[in-house]
Parts: C-alpha cells; structure tokens; sequence
C-alpha cells in the first residue's frame, strides 16, 4: 500500500479562512492555495497506508473525549529568526488546542511522535517567502481579530501535487460532554443553560 502523509488541524472557518488564505497568497506564498488555513494539531506525518484506519479510530477517540471551546485569532507573532513563518496569533483556544495535540499525539497512539520545536498553536500566515514579504504580512495582518466556536478537527492527506485535502472530519461529543480530568477549559466554554 505504501506511505501517505497525513496532518491534523482545526480549519479556520468561512469567511476567515478564505480571507486569509489569500492575504497570505497576496505575500507571495506559493504553498497558500495547497493548504487549508488552519490551528495544527499535528504537523506532516508520514504514515503507512494501512494504518489509517487504526488512525482514524484513534482520532474519533480523542474527539469524543473534546467539547467545543471559543477560539480567538488576534494580532500577529513570527517564529523568525529560528524558523522563517509569520504566523496569526491564537489569543484563545490554546490551551485546548495544546490538549488536543498532546491526545493526538499520544505515545499510545498510532501517530505518537516528538515534535521539532515546542507546541504553539497558531495560524502561518507567510512561511519561506523573502525578508521584506514576511515583515509585509506581520503589519498589515497586525490588526487581524476573527473568533469562533471550534466544535473539532480534521485529518487531511497531502497528495503528490503538495496539495492538502481533508479526509474526514471529527466532531466533538458535544457541549453536555463535562470536562475530562486535567482538560484545560477556556473562560466561555460552559454551555448555556
């Protein structure tokens, strides 16, 4: 069957995610119609073909294990000079997205690995493009503010052409789900009763 390489993130929603995958387009980015904005949960991984199915049992765990939380993008940061990305900043959320990669990534599990630089979640809005590109997208989109409720997660393939496709998605159980011993929960994610 071979290998396939396989990532995890939350989507950045409509009308967000369009906007900025253009702005970061606009920089010249040549990978930002190839990949979905998005919050990693787990960077590019290579995979066996095979395994997917085990991969994906473990994800939908990991979701039914999630409640929704509300996710705020607001300014911009840059991982430079250690790694040349310019990224949207996650001001909440992160705490549940940093719990949600550590389950996906459980050593347990069938995508446990180390990650390359410690976890931050965040949104690349310009990534390997020149110096003056980069400093372009981190004041223009240093006013950038977009919110929402992350109800889950998606896995995505990327396909010989470099292009990132969503294979399926995982909701989480739901609001009614309480909060799962040691689960960070963000100011708001109390459903309304």
């Amino acid at each position: 069957m071979g290998t396939v390489t396989l990532g995890v993130s939350i989507a950045v929603p409509e009308p967000h995610g369009s906007l900025l995958q253009e702005r970061r387009a606009g920089f010249g980015d040549p990978a930002a119609h190839g990949i979905p904005t998005h919050v990693t949960l787990l960077p590019p991984t290579e995979v066996e073909a095979a395994d997917l199915p085990a991969i994906e049992a473990h994800l939908a765990e990991v979701a039914s294990g999630g409640r929704p939380f509300p996710m705020r993008l607001c300014g911009t940061g840059t991982f430079r000079p250690l790694s040349p990305v310019v990224f949207v900043q996650v001001v909440e959320g992160a705490e549940s997205c940093t719990w949600l990669q550590k389950q996906v990534r459980d050593a347990s599990g069938p995508v446990a690995r180390e990650l390359q630089f410690p976890y931050h979640p965040h949104v690349t809005v310009a990534h390997a493009i020149d110096e003056a590109a980069m400093d372009r997208a981190f004041e223009e989109l240093s006013a950038y503010e977009a919110e929402w409720s992350c109800t889950g997660f998606a896995l995505y393939e990327q396909g010989a052409d470099g292009v990132w496709r969503k294979l399926r998605e995982f909701p989480f159980a739901g609001s009614s789900v309480p909060p799962q011993a040691g689960v960070p929960v963000d100011r708001g994610t109390q459903p309304a009763r």
